[in-house]
Order: structure tokens, then C-alpha cells, then sequence
């Protein structure tokens, strides 16, 4: 019994390694993309923090979602934020289930280079809309009577450039008519829609957007046409940037080579090779990258 546990703690230990192998290779060919992708998060927050300096209170918009749905109260926002928290730390994790299971459909560093693709064009649009309207926030610390509601006039550039964190992002006002919760739950269902496995696990994970919309409007954070708008335009984003990237090579196979070079400007021309034809959905002969 012994002897098994380490021969298969060995196997695993060796699993890890080679993995991060592969992944390292893939980060330093695609740093750039996933860097720009990560300043874009920043540039995300810095807008929404930015148009909480133009944000005025006012009376809460006619909304047919208020009408249908009770309010949960502002003592049970948490709700909402526990069922986000809960798909965000769910989909980090199984994008990291290369290097722990045996069975693997996808690289860990490719996947999140696509999301950030689709986060940043969905936050790019959400960031056009909320600096072209600014409505009165429904939240109620964005509401009248609250000193959250407006924010003074900023001291300084740093003092905009820091975002105030965490409370600047907790507590923000202004940048309606997108829920960005949607926009990253919304991601990562229709990706683990394209690369997951389990047929179940996907069907929940649409489940679990639905009620996260449903929450969203119940705590009367977003109005209903935020989330209307993020479940149109997010799909559209996707469909079309992911007709646009290449498709991925699908490991499950177990013929997927160690290394997946997607740069167009390797300097080795058989490498080149290689890469167009992964690109294009082609195996590579294992022999070939001996």
C-alpha cells in the first residue's frame, strides 16, 4: 500500500511539474496578451471609479424588475455577492486543472488569454455606455441622503489613480446600463460552455447566471436593463472574437505535443511550421517535437 502511494504521489509530482513546463513555455510567448489584458482590469476600475465623480443622486428609474422581483434588502446584498464569488472561485480553479488531473481538454495560460480577450471588449463597450449616460444609481448607498452618493473633488491624481480600494470598487455609483458581475459571470459559463466536460456542470452554470441576474436586480444594484443588456451584447462579444482566435487543439486526445507555440514570429521556421498547424486544427506528429 505504501509503495503504491508514493509510486502514484511520484506519478502526480511528476504530472505538476511537466505542466508547468508546458505552461511557462506558453506564458512566455503570450506574456504580452495576458499583461494587456490584466492593465485593462485596472483601466476597468479606474473608468468606473472615475464616473462615480459625475454620478448624481436622484429618485430610483421606473423598473419592471423592481416590480416583479421583492427587494432582498440592503442587509442581504451579500447574497448576490456570496453566488459571484462562488462562480468567480469556481472557474479560477478549474482553468488550473491541468496541472492536477490526468484527463485535460485545454491550456491553462490559452484559456485566460481568450478571457481577457472577451472581458476587455465587454468592459471596453460597458465603459462607452456608462461615461455616454449617467443614470441615478439604484443602490442604497448610491441613493439620496447617503455620503457615498457623490464623491468630493479628488485632491490629487493619485488619489483618482489608486481607485480608493477596495471601498472605491465595493462602493461605487454610476456605471449603470452593464453590470459588470454579469459581464464576467457571463464569460466564464460560455467558456466553460466551449472547453468544459461535464454536461451537468454546464447546465448549472447557466442556472447559476440565471439566479445571479435575478439577485443582481432583487438587491436593486443594477437596474433590470443593465443585465438585460450585459446577457445580449457579452454573447455577441464572445461569438465574435472566438470566430476570430484560433481554435484550441483538444488534449483529451492525449496527442497534444508538450509545447503549444502560438507566436507567428518565432525565429525557427519548422516551429513556425508547427505553430500553423496547430493553429488551423491539426495534429502534430509527437515524433516531430522529439
Amino acid at each position: 500500500m505504501t509503495l503504491y502511494i508514493g509510486r502514484e504521489a511520484s506519478k502526480f509530482w511528476k504530472r505538476i511539474c511537466t505542466e508547468t513546463t508546458t505552461e511557462i513555455n506558453l506564458l512566455l510567448d503570450n506574456w504580452k496578451y495576458v499583461l494587456a489584458g490584466l492593465i485593462f482590469q485596472y483601466i476597468h476600475g479606474l473608468a468606473a471609479h472615475g464616473v462615480h465623480y459625475l454620478h448624481r443622486p436622484g429618485p430610483t428609474l421606473q423598473d419592471l424588475g423592481y416590480f416583479l422581483l421583492p427587494e432582498l434588502g440592503q442587509d442581504k446584498a451579500y447574497i448576490s455577492e456570496t453566488v459571484f464569488s462562488f462562480v468567480f472561485l469556481s472557474f479560477v480553479l478549474w482553468t488550473f486543472h491541468p496541472f492536477v488531473f490526468k484527463s485535460k481538454k485545454i491550456y491553462t495560460v490559452i484559456v485566460w488569454c481568450r478571457v481577457l480577450a472577451f472581458l476587455a471588449a465587454s468592459q471596453f463597450l460597458r465603459i462607452i455606455t456608462f461615461f455616454s449616460t449617467q443614470l441615478p444609481g439604484p443602490n442604497y448607498h448610491c441613493r439620496e441622503g447617503s455620503k457615498l452618493a457623490r464623491l468630493p473633488k479628488p485632491a490629487n491624481v493619485l488619489e483618482v489613480l489608486l481607485i480608493n480600494f477596495p471601498q472605491g470598487v465595493v462602493y461605487g455609483c454610476g456605471d449603470l446600463i452593464f453590470s459588470s458581475h454579469m459581464i464576467f459571470t457571463l464569460v466564464f459559463v460560455l467558456t466553460y460552455q466551449k472547453y468544459g466536460t461535464r454536461r451537468c456542470i454546464k447546465q448549472f452554470s447557466w442556472l447559476l447566471a440565471i439566479i445571479q441576474s435575478l439577485l443582481i436586480v432583487a438587491s436593486r444594484k443594477h437596474y433590470t436593463v443593465d443585465i438585460v443588456v450585459a446577457w445580449y451584447t457579452v454573447n455577441l462579444v464572445v461569438f465574435f472574437i472566438d470566430k476570430k482566435l484560433p481554435e484550441l487543439p483538444d488534449r483529451s486526445n492525449g496527442n497534444s505535443p508538450v509545447l503549444l507555440p502560438l507566436s507567428t514570429k518565432d525565429k525557427d521556421t519548422k516551429t513556425r511550421e508547427e505553430n500553423h498547424k496547430l493553429l488551423n486544427g491539426n495534429s502534430v506528429d509527437p515524433a516531430d517535437w522529439a
